[in-house]
């Protein structure tokens, strides 16, 4: 079996580390590293416990893109930050100097980034597992939203859900997503996708249709067999499979449904750029810049072990 494509949710994952290891992880002139090490460490132990023999740490080049913004002006508002003008995220004072740092590990480690300009990192990770058609992807996030990436051909693509850390990870392909939420699985990344429409999610401003959870959804999802079908049964006075209160929820909401399909799915024609070719290298592409790296801020274990992974990969 072929070593996998991994891609890396990474705000998903530094901002988990950020919140799961303490801030008392400083480097010398006090700065807070331990979303640096978490991820850093998470990295490590993908390379290891995986196998990964491609990696690309996917990275948001906007976190609110205007085109989801223009659909539907409630997507993610309630994340920008009160004094913006820029409409920039509100990002812990503590997380926001990490950033830079992570990045430049990456870099002098040779690990390969993406990112599309206009476009969030989930649609990254969307683009470059549909557009794969060499090895096996597994995607690593804490956002349930990549469910709907899953597939089996051409080539096998599953989640790593670690919203509840990496020791309770969850593997999902098709075959399980369908299980955790009762979905068709010939199709269920999509129908994940339909279902989280009818949903909604208030973490990301999208209200769903009033009246209809996720329960409910994915009821509606597996009979119809998708949200195009649902929708077109509304409008059908000759059929019956619909109740009146979901055909009244629906026609009321029949604003919000015109949009959020397209906010919901990922942008699978994402222009992506890669800073660099995607396999995980055996030596750090500066092995002097991240031991300075390393020193200056106090990352401690956390780089040797990446460094150790690399070199020890299958």
């Amino acid at each position: 079996m072929s070593s996998p494509l991994v891609l890396l949710d990474s705000a998903s994952l530094y901002f988990r580390s950020y919140y799961a290891l303490p801030d008392s992880m400083t480097a010398p002139d006090g700065t807070p590293v331990n979303a640096v090490r978490g991820f850093v460490d998470t990295i490590a132990r993908v390379i290891t416990d995986r196998g990964a023999g491609r990696l690309v740490a996917c990275l948001d080049a906007d976190w609110r893109p205007e085109f989801r913004v223009k659909l539907l002006p409630s997507y993610k508002a309630q994340r920008v930050a009160e004094d913006a003008t820029d409409g920039s995220e509100e990002v812990p004072d503590t997380l926001t100097p990490q950033i830079p740092i992570i990045l430049d590990v990456l870099d002098a480690a040779g690990i390969c980034t993406g990112e599309a300009a206009g476009y969030e990192a989930d649609d990254v990770i969307g683009a470059l597992a549909h557009h794969e058609q060499a090895d096996a992807v597994e995607v690593v996030t804490g956002d349930r939203d990549m469910f709907q990436v899953v597939r089996h051909e051409p080539t096998p693509v599953k989640v790593l859900y670690v919203g509840r850390g990496w020791n309770k990870v969850e593997i999902l392909g098709p075959e399980e997503l369908a299980a955790k939420y009762s979905l068709p699985v010939e199709n269920a990344g999509s129908a994940y996708a339909d279902m989280a429409v009818l949903r909604g999610d208030p973490s990301d401003g999208l209200p769903g249709v009033a009246g209809i959870g996720e329960k409910t959804a994915a009821k509606l999802i597996t009979e119809f067999g998708s949200l195009d079908a649902v929708l077109k049964a509304v409008n059908d006075p000759m059929d019956r499979k619909l109740t009146t209160k979901a055909r009244n929820s629906l026609i009321a909401a029949e604003e919000y449904l015109a949009a959020a399909p397209t906010v919901v799915r990922t942008a699978l024609d994402a222009p992506v750029i890669k800073d660099r070719d995607d396999e995980v290298p055996r030596v750090p592409a500066d092995p002097e810049r991240l031991r300075e790296l390393t020193q200056r801020w106090g990352l401690g274990s956390s780089v040797p072990r990446l460094v150790n992974a690399m070199e020890r990969r299958a």
